[in-house]
């Protein structure tokens, strides 16, 4: 499956002020890199802990030439909140949309999603647009997170120009996060 951000997560003013109070900046002159270097860490706490922290809207590809077993479809992303819609994209990328009556949903209680659809869709992939994330707005997200966010993106601030390789949070960031932390089996 693939996915695509349809809208980004908004951090507010109040996000950018936290981390230049954390760093001691005062001036205007780094917000727009300041913005920058939080949605990057914004990114990689999703990626750590394997949900996406800030409710966005998603679209994400399900191949209808491979159906799984009794035609249901996992999600990679968490928590999912809503479904909006779901598309079947044709062999030459047009689009159809689906009545709701025509698939089904499940959402479970730790934010999974699954989709089941007809099996005899007449199209090589489905796009479902759904919206996921562990908190509305900035302010709602759990301390930890948001601590760990604000710490990563000032280790980033300061590392910029020392040629440190990687987007790996350091220790203090991973304790952080590691008890929000989902892991996958392959």
């Amino acid at each position: 499956m693939m996915r695509v951000i349809v809208t980004p997560a908004v951090l507010p003013p109040t996000a950018l002020a936290e981390l230049k109070d954390w760093l001691g900046i005062t001036t205007t002159a780094d917000d727009a890199g300041l913005m920058a270097l939080l949605a990057t860490a914004v990114e990689v706490c999703a990626d750590f802990i394997g949900m996406m922290p800030l409710l966005s809207t998603f679209e994400e590809s399900i191949s209808l030439s491979c159906r799984p077993v009794h035609g249901w479809h996992a999600l990679t992303t968490r928590p999912v909140r809503a479904v909006l819609g779901l598309d079947l994209v044709g062999a030459d990328g047009g689009r159809t949309a689906l009545p709701a009556a025509a698939y089904q949903v499940v959402l479970d209680g730790d934010g999974a999603c699954r989709v089941h659809l007809s099996p005899h869709a007449p199209a090589l992939r489905a796009a479902l647009r759904f919206t996921a994330g562990l908190a509305e707005e900035w302010a709602q997200l759990p301390e930890a997170l948001r601590h760990g966010i604000l710490r990563l993106a000032a280790h980033y601030y300061r590392s910029r120009d020392a040629g440190e390789a990687g987007l790996s949070p350091p220790a203090s960031v991973s304790a952080l996060w590691r008890p929000w932390r989902r892991l996958r089996l392959a």
